[in-house]
């Protein structure tokens, strides 16, 4: 039986501030751990999304794609996500978007309720650790995660999510 909750944690550890999905991980692992959550959470992590990622959609009730960007208003944004529809994607990289409508192509149903936790990261060049500005990004980002998974329900985190502007 699959855990009713997947978190994807997504980036490159060599990359300075990609690496702030991996790190979010590692800490989250530990955290859920200790907080006696771990078997409600299935956590996985990968360097980026990819097509059969949409397999580890199935049997779960949420699912949260957590990964580092460039542009993202900091500290981090918390938002809902549907399937991209005729989205072109390859076998390689996908958004967590393309990563939905391939389990509605291949399931042929709606995939779970799924939203992205966006860090801001400052910088991506290899070779380089986290940025002090990631680290307080991902903090302040961990304090959500910590509540929402206390409360692993759709009602509960669409009031968390952040409005979309126009």
């Amino acid at each position: 039986m699959s855990a009713p909750v997947v978190i994807f944690a997504v980036g490159n550890p060599s990359r300075g501030d990609d690496a702030l999905g991996p790190e979010c991980y590692g800490q989250l692992e530990k955290w859920l751990k200790n907080e006696m959550l771990a078997e409600q959470f299935e956590l996985i992590e990968d360097f980026q999304l990819q097509i059969e990622h949409a397999l580890d959609l199935q049997g779960r009730q949420l699912a949260l794609f957590i990964d580092a960007g460039a542009n993202t208003p900091g500290p981090y944004t918390f938002q809902r996500i549907a399937p991209a529809s005729g989205a072109a994607y390859t076998t390689h990289e996908l958004p967590p978007e393309a990563v939905l409508q391939v389990y509605v192509q291949t399931e042929g149903q709606e995939p779970p309720p799924a939203f992205v936790l966006c860090i801001r990261g400052e910088t991506f060049e290899l070779g380089e650790g986290l940025s002090a500005a990631a680290n307080r990004h991902l903090e302040a980002a961990f304090g959500l995660l910590n509540s929402l998974c206390r409360q692993p329900s759709l009602a509960a985190w669409e009031r968390a999510a952040t409005p979309v502007s126009a």
